[in-house]
């Protein structure tokens, strides 16, 4: 029990003073902050009523328009060397870890192979999926983990990876499955990649706020662009006619259009609340929708800056992943509420209720995911690393493994495969599972 002297006593009661029964309202010592005189309300210019000063205020004084000036010219000399500095050290170069990059008839790694037991030159998906069951090859390489894997447009032999330690690097899915090249030219973790529709050219957008288009074969950074802002998915248009335009989702809500031809921003969608997560091309390429973290999908009309389309409910969550299905009628939307969301595309993007798959874990993770070639199989990764595989027109969990030592973060079904499956995660692993 805490005891007080009489003196100490008799002290706390002089500094304190008894404003009512329940309430004790400290007593200010020391002399009050004087203001100066208020002046006479009748003079307009002289008269300075509530807002006067105190007697005892500094002011600090201001620069003169002069020096203003002088000022601005330092201050603007000093960020134009801190941005030429920045460019400066972010030099583009690319290391090939393959002797020779041609075969005996001279064909690049992008040649397509033929002599493999799958043909990989055929439009057709195989005919029946079955869900991986067994790794079969790990590529490792990355220091850091990796965000994202592209596969190479229509045959699937080569995986673009971007890491998060800055590198992009491509690989071979068949034969030695070696490492062909390493693209280095970002100073910050790479965010997103996107192959053009031929594969030949390929885009990375970073957290440097750089977009640079890279040459697949030879390694060669062929331009670069940037708005100042950090940008967080990139996507060429697939039209043949329209490779030299591509759209880039940042973090300040726009969409920018740019022209390869120009380097120029071409047009701007700016209806999002949020930033922009993801961009899919649907309807032919005619359309494409976007995800926010505003929690809300829009869909765009090519080259027309209003939203067609506003798909927002109060009980949905952020969607930072999006799948188109194979025959092109179904988007899946990885739902921050542990659920994948199927919205049609051609019944003017309406919920499907019926086609709701849970039982993973991706809560505040942008994990993907994808279908099996011919639409039977929904995969994705999830935050503990597994990989969860669906059957489509049930929604049973058909299998569900350990993939990753840390969050599985994309995976990619092999365009014509049965059940071979590419996943990467935070480990820095890239996985085939068969």
């Amino acid at each position: 029990m805490e005891m007080f002297s009489p003196v100490g006593d008799q002290l706390r009661a002089e500094e304190m003073k008894e404003v009512s029964v329940f309430e004790v309202k400290k007593v200010r010592t020391g002399e009050k902050r004087r203001r100066k005189d208020k002046g006479d309300p009748a003079d307009l210019d002289g008269y300075m009523g509530p807002w006067r000063e105190y007697e005892d205020e500094v002011k600090v004084s201001k620069p003169t328009p002069e020096q203003m000036v002088i000022l601005d010219e330092q201050f603007g000399e000093k960020l134009k060397a801190k941005e030429k500095k920045e460019d400066d050290t972010i030099t583009e170069s690319t290391i090939l870890h393959v002797e020779n990059p041609c075969d005996y008839l001279g064909r690049s790694y992008l040649h397509i192979r033929q002599d493999l037991d799958v043909d990989l030159r055929t439009e057709e998906p195989p005919p029946k999926c079955f869900s991986p069951k067994k790794l079969v090859h790990t590529w490792v390489g990355h220091t850091k983990g990796v965000a994202a894997i592209r596969l190479f447009p229509h045959s699937g032999h080569l995986v673009l990876s971007a890491g998060m330690d800055s590198k992009i690097k491509l690989w071979e899915v068949y034969g030695e499955r070696r490492l062909l090249r390493t693209f280095v030219g970002h100073a910050k973790a790479v965010r997103d990649i996107c192959f053009s529709c031929k594969g030949t050219r390929f885009l990375s957008c970073s957290y440097d706020r750089y977009i640079k288009l890279w040459d697949t074969e030879t390694g060669e950074c062929l331009a670069r662009f940037t708005n100042k802002k950090t940008p967080y998915c990139v996507r060429f248009n697939p039209d043949e006619d329209k490779q030299n335009l591509f759209l880039v989702g940042c973090a300040d809500k726009k969409i920018y259009c740019f022209n390869i031809d120009s380097g120029e921003i071409v047009q701007e969608y700016d209806r999002h609340l949020g930033a922009v997560n993801t961009i899919t091309f649907v309807d032919g390429n005619r359309r494409f929708v976007t995800t926010s973290d505003d929690k809300s999908l829009r869909v765009w009309e090519w080259d027309i800056p209003v939203d067609m389309k506003y798909v927002a409910e109060p009980h949905m969550h952020s969607m930072p992943a999006v799948t188109l299905s194979p025959n092109e009628k179904w988007l899946a939307c990885q739902s921050m509420d542990n659920t994948i969301l199927v919205y049609g595309v051609h019944n003017n993007f309406r919920l499907n209720r019926k086609k709701n798959f849970k039982g993973h874990m991706v809560a505040g993770y942008a994990c993907s995911a994808d279908f099996s070639p011919e639409g039977s199989l929904v995969v994705s990764g999830d935050a503990d690393g597994k990989l969860t595989v669906w059957e489509w027109r049930t929604t049973r969990i058909v299998t569900r493994f350990k993939a990753h030592d840390s969050v599985c973060i994309s995976c990619l079904w092999l365009p014509h495969e049965t059940s071979k499956v590419i996943s990467c995660g935070w480990d820095g692993k890239i996985h085939l599972w068969d």
